[in-house]
């Protein structure tokens, strides 16, 4: 055991590795501790041979640091961390066992799955007693530390500073956008490089996506279980270092390069115009539960870092084995600075966060809108005038809250995407067979931007992020395509995803060489693209529905990095038919005001005849009354947009969810000389419009009309 601490401070240095002129201080919390050293190695060394420990000596609030003179950027480090091994009292130090510093802004290296890197004595299987302390070391088995230059050229680097209401998210995965892109080097597919590749840049401008939102690219490592498997943790929900870039992700093979090339990533995507936003998991760790390895915040402080019962053992509210406790000022510390870190230092726009729910639970563990972690990110002077993006459930009891967090966070809405999926999938389905569906009610609701969710606490429709896909789930084309998951490639017996997907296959699951089926799973795809893009809110596309991309039926693909989540970019000309659609579709919502309302439509009169600046008709042509709002086999919705407030074009849209034709009455009052006929989805590609008189008119089965009012 490490001795006392020689002296105390009042305050401590920052946390993790701050270069200086002549060598290195480091500072490490670890508020349980009765001892820290910094551990050395070579550059070279994998097997941890060349270890050279450093005692810290001073300690202030928990905090233990010290200055190591002679070494600078590019020194490899490791800590260990000497205290009681209480288990029952939730303490877990083990000097034995290596530990990444939480504040490391590079990891060289990756964790081994042997019984080496657990705390606490398993068998070859990994298998054990999770309260006997285990002696072996790690320090061949985990990655380590590595110190940086944080110096980069930004050169005029600036945010975009795109406004929520131009907003459209582009959720993508680093590595499965550009893996098999044939405009892409290939030493450069699959990495940050890649992502900000000319090739890359020039299918995302001309798409029109506003914000690039990356799944996990914080360093992460693979769950013991999935390696057994031969899989590997895939989306990179599994976090080991909250400051550090994935490694894996780069082109460049060194630790510096691979932040260097994480920023200048970003660098090349703000030139473009487009914003980086995260997908950060703060929730939990890849340590798991108390059975899990020690890698990191187990072995310096379990108690402070992860929320515990009386038993010292985790409360798991993420379904990943414990719970990064958001309660303890450290644990908050540590979330804020790598937020701040990563706006700072790295320029990023934002972050969407997993699971947020866990993140506001409180004392009593039920959540808390103003719970001290997001009072910080409210008011912070950096984190409050970046995008916050919840996802607002977790597995936790009580844990659905769509709706309910505070601003200026905005929200996936899974309400939009379980209505819109109903209304043009299982609804359509039934319509076949004269079954009553939902109605159109909850659609409405939807399209004009979900004022039941967001009406409170003068949030408005921006803070609904409108999605019907994304990449937990069914891609969009697979919603159309499989009545049923299809997981087997996971090794868990189909037993993973989601069962309740609102799908339908159109008369076949899976692939079939039946045209009038795929002509109308095409349709389908349409249908939903533009009702997203059409809705009051903040439309999120899941990168790849834009060409029909296909998982074959798997709704849960987090372990698959090979060609089932990879684009494939040798688009058939359906493919090609759909990127035409979506580029359309996206920028007809960017040309006009009335389609990105920033607040709520009014319902007032706008014109002389009472036409209010949203209006709702049936097939008929006469306004929606009670009876028909709540006749589940109406399947046909007109909805009227105002823009003459708003230097807009006025529009009628017309959805249809009923597999026979139908003949629509396009209403006609003051304002209105002629409609013309933007677009249908009916068609395969975009056609130029033509005008209609107010009046009837043939609308295609199982589809949505565009029409421009025409004084």
């Amino acid at each position: 055991m490490c001795p006392t601490p020689r002296r105390s401070v009042e305050l401590p240095p920052p946390l993790g590795a701050t270069v200086r002129p002549d060598g290195v201080e480091f500072s490490v919390y670890a508020g349980h501790a009765d001892g820290l050293e910094i551990c050395l190695f070579d550059a070279e060394d994998s097997t941890g041979e060349s270890e050279r420990r450093v005692r810290l000596t001073d300690r202030a609030h928990g905090t233990w640091f010290g200055f190591v003179p002679g070494i600078g950027p590019g020194q490899r480090y490791a800590v260990r961390a000497h205290g009681p091994w209480r288990p029952a009292e939730g303490l877990r130090h083990n000097p034995d066992k290596l530990l990444v510093d939480p504040y490391a802004r590079a990891l060289d290296g990756q964790v081994t799955w042997r019984p080496e890197v657990f705390g606490h004595v398993v068998d070859e299987h990994l298998h054990g007693e999770p309260d006997v302390r285990d002696t072996r070391d790690s320090a061949a088995y985990v990655p380590k530390g590595v110190v940086v230059d944080d110096t980069f050229d930004w050169g005029d680097d600036a945010p975009p500073l795109v406004p929520w209401s131009r907003t459209v998210l582009y959720e993508t995965h680093v590595r499965n956008l550009t893996r098999r892109h044939p405009g892409v080097p290939e030493h450069l597919r699959g990495t940050y490089a890649g992502m900000a590749h000319p090739a890359t840049i020039e299918h995302l401008t001309d798409l029109g996506v506003t914000s690039v939102e990356l799944l996990p690219v914080h360093a992460f490592t693979s769950e013991p279980a999935l390696v057994q498997r031969g899989l590997v943790n895939h989306w990179g929900y599994n976090t080991l270092g909250f400051f550090a870039p994935h490694a894996a992700y780069a082109a460049a093979a060194d630790p510096q390069g691979v932040l260097d090339e994480f920023k200048g990533m970003v660098k090349l995507l703000h030139a473009a115009g487009l914003e980086v936003i995260l997908d950060v998991v703060y929730n939990h760790t890849c340590e798991q539960g108390r059975d899990g390895a020690t890698l990191s915040l187990r072995g310096l402080d379990n108690r402070a870092y992860y929320r515990l019962d009386e038993r010292g053992r985790d409360i798991d509210v993420t379904g990943c084995g414990n719970t990064v406790d958001l309660r303890h000022p450290m644990a908050v510390r540590l979330v804020l600075d790598s937020l701040r870190y990563w706006v700072q230092e790295c320029h990023v726009d934002g972050f969407r966060f997993d699971l947020a729910v866990a993140l506001g639970r409180g004392r009593d563990d039920a959540f808390d809108p103003d719970h001290p972690f997001l009072v910080a990110l409210r008011t912070d002077p950096v984190l409050s005038r970046v995008k916050l993006v919840a996802e607002p459930w977790d597995v936790g009891i009580h844990g659905w809250r769509t709706g309910q967090f505070p601003p200026p966070f905005v929200e996936w809405n899974d309400r939009f995407r379980d209505t819109v999926r109903t209304f043009w999938l299982p609804d359509t389905a039934r319509s076949e067979h004269g079954q009553p569906g939902h109605g159109v009610r909850e659609l409405a609701t939807r399209l004009a931007g979900s004022q039941d969710l967001f009406g409170a606490r003068d949030r408005g429709p921006v803070a609904s992020v409108n999605f019907v896909a994304a990449h937990d789930g069914f891609t969009l084309a697979d919603t159309t395509a499989y009545a049923h998951k299809h997981n087997g490639a996971n090794g868990e017996d189909n037993r993973d995803g989601h069962d309740d997907n609102r799908s339908w296959n159109h008369g076949a699951e899976g692939p079939t060489a039946d045209p009038g089926i795929l002509a109308a799973r095409q349709r389908s795809v349409r249908n939903m693209l533009a009702t997203t893009l059409l809705a009051t809110g903040v439309p999120m596309l899941n990168a790849g529905d834009e060409i029909g991309r296909t998982q074959r039926g798997n709704n849960n693909a987090y372990c698959q990095d090979n060609d089932l989540s990879w684009f494939d970019w040798d688009l058939q000309p359906w493919q090609r038919d759909l990127l035409e659609t979506t580029q359309f579709l996206v920028h007809l919502r960017a040309s006009q005001p009335v389609l990105r309302q920033r607040s709520f439509f009014t319902g007032r009169p706008a014109h002389a005849d009472g036409t209010a600046d949203l209006e709702w008709y049936a097939a008929d042509g006469v306004r929606m009354h009670h009876a028909v709002w709540e006749d589940p086999h109406v399947r046909t919705l007109t909805m009227f947009l105002d823009g003459s407030e708003l230097e807009s074009d006025s529009f009628l849209v017309v959805l249809h969810g009923d597999v026979a034709p139908a003949e629509v009455v396009l209403p006609g009052h003051s304002g209105v000389a002629a409609y013309e006929l933007l677009w249908d989805s009916s068609w395969e590609t975009p056609y130029p419009g033509s005008k209609v008189e107010p009046g009837p008119v043939e609308v295609a089965s199982s589809s949505v009309q565009i029409y421009a009012v025409r004084a």
